[in-house]
C-alpha cells in the first residue's frame, strides 16, 4: 500500500506479447494495472473483448485489465511503470514520455536488449533520459516464455533494483500463484544475462536448423553462459548471478523452446535461408539481432574474448553462413576449461 492507503498501481509500455503476459501477472498479483497500446485499434479489441488477439489471441484477459493508447493516460497516478518495448525503440518513446512519468514512479525493464551505437542496458537508457536515481530502476529477468506465462503454467523470475527495499516492493507487486518472483540486487548481471542468452539461442537455433542434436546445443549454451559470465564480472556484475533464473534459467527456456524468437531465427539460418528473409516475414523483433553488434562493443571496451558473439555477428550480418561459423568456432584453440592467471 501506498502513503494514502491505495493500493500500488502500475503501468505496462508496451502490449506485445510479454508486456500483455506480464500485465495479467501484475493483474492477478492484485496490482492494478493499465496496458499501453501503440495502436489504438489493439487498445479498443483488448477492452472490447478481453484477448490481445495480435499476439495471445488465445488468453483470456482479466476483466479489470484496462488498455489504451494514450501514453498519458496509462501513466497517470502510476506507482510502477513496466517498459516492455524493442529494445532499439526505448530510447524514443521514453523521450517523448518523460514529461508524463510520474515523479516518485520506480521504472522498470522488461527488456532484454542492449542499445546499439551506445551499447546502453536498459536501464542505463532509462537513468540518462529520466534522471532516476539506482533505488527507482529496476529490472524483471528470467525464464519467462511469454504465451506460459499468459497460460498460468508455475514459474519463478529475478526482480532486480540496487535498493532491497524497492526490490521488495517490486517483488510483491508482481507475486502470485503462478509467478515466484525472487529478489537480487545485481542489475547489471540480470540484464546481461537477459540480453546475451537471445545471441547465444540464435546459434543455438541455427544448429538446430542444420540437423545436430543435444550434444551440440549443450556445449553452445555451456560456452555461451561462460561468455555470459566473462562480460558480466568484468562489467561488475556478480558471477553468481549467471546461474540463477537471470542467467542459466533464462538461458535453458530460451535456447529449448521453439517459442523463442531468438531460436526460431537461427532455425531458418541453420536451414539455408538469408537473415534479410527471416527477419521480413517475423511479426515481432528478434532482439538478439541487433543486441550482438551491441555486446560485441561492449565486450572491446573491457577487452572480453566472446566467440560465440562475434560469429553470431557475422551469421545475421550474412558474412558468414551457418556451416562456416560452427566449423570455425571448432577449429579455434583448443585450450583448458578451467580459467588460468
Amino acid at each position: 500500500m501506498t502513503a494514502n492507503s491505495r493500493p500500488v498501481r502500475a503501468a505496462v509500455m508496451g502490449a506485445g506479447s510479454w508486456g500483455t503476459a506480464f500485465a495479467k501477472v501484475l493483474i492477478d498479483a492484485g496490482t492494478p494495472t493499465v496496458l499501453w497500446a501503440r495502436r489504438p485499434e489493439l487498445a479498443e479489441r483488448i477492452n472490447r473483448s478481453g484477448r490481445n488477439t495480435d499476439y495471445l489471441s488465445e488468453i483470456q484477459l482479466p476483466s479489470s485489465l484496462r488498455a489504451t493508447a494514450d501514453p498519458g493516460e496509462a501513466l497517470q497516478g502510476a506507482d510502477f511503470v513496466f517498459f516492455a518495448l524493442p529494445s532499439q525503440q526505448m530510447r524514443s518513446h521514453l523521450e517523448a514520455w518523460t514529461d508524463k512519468l510520474p515523479v516518485d514512479a520506480m521504472l522498470v525493464s522488461l527488456m532484454k536488449g542492449i542499445e546499439t551505437g551506445t551499447a546502453m542496458r536498459m536501464s542505463e537508457v532509462m537513468a540518462e533520459l529520466t534522471g532516476a536515481g539506482p533505488s527507482r530502476i529496476g529490472v524483471v529477468s528470467g525464464p519467462n516464455l511469454a504465451h506460459e506465462i499468459a497460460g498460468e503454467q508455475p514459474a519463478a523470475t529475478v526482480v532486480a533494483c540496487a535498493d532491497e527495499q524497492a526490490c521488495l516492493r517490486l517483488q510483491a507487486a508482481c507475486a502470485n500463484e503462478y509467478m515466484r518472483p525472487y529478489t537480487n540486487r545485481d542489475v547489471v548481471g540480470c540484464e546481461l544475462g537477459g540480453a546475451v542468452k537471445n545471441i547465444i539461442a540464435i546459434l543455438v537455433g541455427m544448429a538446430e536448423g542444420m540437423g545436430f542434436g543435444d550434444n551440440t546445443r549443450a556445449s553452445i549454451i555451456t560456452r555461451g553462459l561462460v561468455e555470459t559470465t566473462r562480460l558480466g564480472v568484468a562489467l561488475g556484475a556478480d558471477s553468481t548471478t549467471f546461474s540463477g533464473l537471470a542467467g542459466l534459467g533464462d538461458l535453458i527456456a530460451t535456447c529449448a523452446s521453439p517459442q523463442s524468437r531468438n531460436r526460431t531465427f537461427g532455425e531458418q539460418l541453420g536451414r539455408g535461408r538469408k537473415p534479410h528473409e527471416v527477419l521480413g516475414e517475423l511479426f515481432q523483433v528478434v532482439e538478439g539481432v541487433a543486441t550482438s553488434r551491441a555486446v560485441m562493443e561492449l565486450a572491446g571496451r573491457v577487452g572480453i574474448d566472446m566467440p560465440i558473439a562475434e560469429h553470431v555477428v557475422q551469421a545475421v550480418s550474412g558474412e558468414m553462413e551457418p556451416a562456416e561459423v560452427l566449423r570455425s568456432l571448432m577449429s579455434r584453440r583448443r585450450k583448458s576449461e578451467q580459467p588460468t592467471g
